[in-house]
């Protein structure tokens, strides 16, 4: 088996649209016309899940003639998201084909498919022309990409002199490896931590400068505790992509990655760069 398949296997389900409408259901929201703002609750699959895309959507200028790219665009929540917040056209590509079925399927149903689309292809090897992006994020795809050098050489391809690219990711801390199985990786073999310091070396490699970092450990434990907080009270949590996509492995492996970012050998980041003009 490919490394691709290991990983789309991880997260392809032939009943995820199944699952999402049942439990929008059990949320008393009709799944046939649901609202953006019920659907973030599972199709931001990052950290912080709608927390997260709005605090890097506040430190960003986006015209509405913009063409956004969302690498490892998932269930799209957050290409939908930009889209209406920014009135722009965003174009989704993911690795994972059941992944851009739902996602389509559920910018239709939002009547946002004239501005979000969906490609189901490798973030190494983009079907797109040169210089054609305006600007460009990934909200916690990188784990599971081992060549990150070639990435970001290929994400610096398809952007504009000028354009903006942000990373949301998890990167490797001091000590140990994380506990698996993690939200990204059922074990080790799958998963591919970069440090902050070869971070910084590839993109700036790529020909990237970098802009800003942001260390989000503080803004991850807080996030993690209101939503433990929540649940005691008998309320579901705000963040339930983990849920939707891995039940069977959701309740350790957002242990296991709150337990790395505690302790250090994780270390979540979004990291703010731009291609050269």
């Amino acid at each position: 088996m490919t490394p691709e398949h290991d990983i789309t296997s991880h997260y392809a389900r032939d009943d995820l649209l199944e699952r999402l409408r049942a439990s929008l259901v059990e949320d008393g929201i009709d799944p046939d016309h649901p609202t953006i703002e019920a659907l973030a609750h599972y199709d931001h699959f990052h950290g912080r899940g709608l927390e997260a895309t709005t605090e890097i959507a506040d430190r960003l200028e986006v015209a509405p003639a913009d063409h956004l790219l969302d690498i490892g665009s998932g269930l799209g929540g957050p290409a939908r998201f930009f889209a209406r917040r920014f009135g722009c056209r965003v174009t989704g590509i993911d690795l994972t084909e059941a992944f851009c079925e739902v996602a389509r399927r559920l910018t239709r149903t939002l009547a946002l498919d004239d501005r979000v689309d969906f490609v189901h292809g490798n973030a190494l090897d983009m079907p797109f022309a040169a210089a054609r992006y305006d600007g460009a994020y990934s909200m916690n795809v990188s784990m599971n990409i081992k060549d990150k050098d070639r990435l970001y050489r290929e994400v610096a391809r398809v952007l504009k002199p000028g354009a903006w690219l942000v990373f949301s990711e998890l990167l490797r801390g001091a000590g140990a490896e994380p506990d698996y199985p993690t939200p990204w990786a059922r074990s080790a073999e799958t998963s591919f931590l970069s440090t902050l310091e070869d971070t910084h070396r590839a993109l700036q490699a790529a020909g990237f400068e970098l802009t800003e970092t942001r260390v989000t450990r503080e803004e991850n434990l807080a996030f993690g505790a209101r939503s433990r907080a929540a649940v005691e009270r008998g309320e579901k949590p705000p963040h339930r992509a983990v849920q939707l996509v891995h039940p069977e492995i959701a309740r350790v492996a957002a242990a296991n990655t709150a337990r790395g970012v505690a302790d250090g050998r994780l270390i979540p980041v979004e990291l703010f760069a731009r291609k050269p003009r």
